[in-house]
Formats: C-alpha cells, structure tokens, sequence
C-alpha cells in the first residue's frame, strides 16, 4: 500500500513528533529513519498504554498514532508490526506480541508449530500512521520483508528477528545493520514511502 496525505496545504513544522511506543530500541530505530526528515522526536510519555483492538496493522497504528496524539497533543507516529509464516497459515501476524509470555516462549511456540518441515517462507508486516494533534490521521503506508524461518534459535531471550533469515541481506534480520534496516526491512520500506510526504506536509 502506498501512503498518503490528508492535508491539501503543508502543515505547521511540529515542535516535536512523538513515537507511539514504550519501547526504546523501537524508538531509536525509528528515530533513525526519521533522520533526513530532521524533526525532533521523542517516545511517548511513561503510563501511556493503547489496546490494540484493530484487525489489521494499519488499523492498529492508525489507533495508536491517533490516540496518543490526542493525550499529548503532538503530531504522532505509530507503527504495528508482526511476523507471518506461511505454513501456519499466517500466524502468528497480529498476535505476534502475544504468542506468549516472553521472547523465548514466542520463539519456543513458533517453532515448535512449524517444526522441521521444509517450507518455512515467512514474512515481516509494519505498518506506519502519522496523526497530528488532534488525531486525524494524515499519513499512513506499509511495508513487507520477506524471509524464511531457520530451525532453531541462536540463543535465549531472542527475539524473532533471530530466527529469521533475509536472503537478500544474506544474514538474519537482528544482525543487519541499520542501513539494511532502512532498505529491507519491513518499517523501512514504509518508512521510506512516507519520508517524502512527511517532508511535503511539514514544508520542510
């Protein structure tokens, strides 16, 4: 899906835009690739926690850019992401946070599903929404990295990223570097489609 504007005139350049995300290492890899645009970001306020009731990943970001945008009053960027694998019929996509109760349990679940079965393509979602303060949406895209799942994890407390394998980066998608991040992985390739517009929409 290809992103898109809601405003017809470019906006006021924000103060600061504010990722939708109690995570840091999410953060900072976001902060990175919001770079070139040259905007002052900074993670969500501590106790903020939006339920993720959307039945798709865009609709989750839409939610959660909208809803933090309105208790902060910031324009907001959020991003829903989860992992697919083609032979458990997409799973475990939108409850990829939710497979269990901690990386290893997640991991351990996953594979223990598949098993060594031989067909283990699988894929990365992420999708992006930008808000401005009053929680319209102005901005929203999409992006997909696809890869398959290896037989075993490197070690404990791995996330999913190390457990798959990206063909094109030759190497799994914890250890490519944040350039390969920004061109093959899967919030790169949407962050990438609404850079630009993000820039057309501040006037910057």
């Amino acid at each position: 899906m290809g992103s898109r504007s809601a405003a017809a005139v470019p906006a006021s350049t924000p103060e600061l835009l504010i990722i939708a995300s109690s995570n840091p290492s999410k953060v900072a890899e976001l902060q990175a690739m919001l770079a070139p645009v040259q905007l002052r970001v900074q993670q969500q306020p501590e106790g903020i926690d939006i339920e993720e009731t959307g039945s798709t990943y865009l609709e989750n970001a839409r939610l959660k850019a909208a809803e933090v945008a309105r208790l902060t009053g910031h324009w907001t960027l959020a991003d829903d992401s989860g992992i697919a694998v083609d032979a458990l019929g997409g799973a475990p996509g939108l409850y990829s946070a939710r497979y269990g109760s901690s990386n290893d349990e997640r991991i351990g679940r996953l594979l223990g599903e598949l098993g060594d079965g031989p067909y283990r393509s699988a894929s990365f979602h992420s999708a992006v929404a930008v808000a401005n303060p009053d929680g319209e949406i102005k901005l929203e895209a999409e992006g997909i990295c696809r890869g398959e799942i290896l037989l075993q994890s490197p070690g404990q407390n791995a996330g999913y990223d190390s457990i798959f394998w990206v063909r094109e980066a030759a190497c799994t998608y914890a250890a490519m570097n944040q350039h390969q991040r920004s061109k093959l992985g899967s919030r790169g390739k949407a962050m990438r489609q609404i850079a630009e517009h993000m820039r057309q929409l501040f006037g910057i």
